[in-house]
């Protein structure tokens, strides 16, 4: 530093210290960091970005198929996800949202998806006939569909909004049918009463897997074929 003759000094200068925030601008700074946003815990946004919306309807759904609609609650899902119940809100505004989701995945799983699964992979409308025919017989996968829709339709008795998911399904299912039939040329009128006999018989055999030997539903099977064919 320059002395006061206008010459450099030898002499060493401390620098001052700082001086202390006023009052007010403390205040200020306090606030300023209360309102920083705060980052989430470690494990909590390792659950919100681990944890679909799909694993929750999945997981709902077991539960729905297990222990009934009654046990279908928040606190026993993030239980048995191993998750906080805020980590359920992250995807979902509440229950009813959730339930809502349930049906909407179920339908689309059951009746829209498969629908146009079988639409496309036949041309033949006899062969789409079969298809259609077969599925309650189509092993793990018909038998977990079963109880799904067992589970869907106990609930829908209770429930005006599972009861509507459900009455547009099984509309679906039967708009389907009757285009088989109208495809096997049938009109109107028989290509619906048959869609309604073909789809009761498929509904039966799902809610009667355990009725009859292999060789008793073989035979089941082959007679509805006969049967819903042959003109009346």
């Amino acid at each position: 530093m320059y002395g006061d003759d206008g010459l450099m000094s030898n002499v060493p200068v401390r620098p001052l210290p700082a001086k202390p925030a006023s009052k007010p601008a403390a205040k200020t700074a306090a606030k300023a960091a209360a309102k920083r946003p705060r980052r989430p815990a470690p494990d909590a946004a390792a659950a919100r970005s681990s944890l679909t919306p799909e694993a929750w309807v999945d997981a709902a759904t077991e539960v729905l198929v297990d222990q009934g609609i009654d046990h279908v609650r928040v606190d026993v899902l993030a239980t048995q996800l191993q998750v906080t119940r805020g980590s359920f809100y992250w995807h979902f505004r509440d229950r009813e949202d959730l339930l809502r989701r349930v049906l909407q995945a179920w339908s689309d799983r059951s009746t829209a998806l498969l629908t146009a699964r079988l639409e496309s992979a036949r041309d033949d409308p006899l062969e789409q006939l079969r298809d259609v025919i077969s599925l309650p017989f189509r092993g793990r996968a018909a038998q977990r569909a079963a109880r799904i829709e067992l589970a869907i339709r106990a609930w829908a008795r209770r429930d005006p909004m599972a009861q509507a998911a459900l009455d547009a399904s099984d509309a679906s299912r039967l708009d389907y049918h009757a285009s088989i039939f109208r495809a096997l040329g049938f009109d109107g009128d028989e290509a619906r009463s048959r869609a309604f006999m073909l789809y009761s018989y498929e509904v039966s055999e799902s809610l009667l897997s355990r009725q009859g030997s292999p060789a008793d539903k073989a035979a089941r099977r082959a007679f509805m074929e006969r049967v819903a064919q042959t003109a009346v």
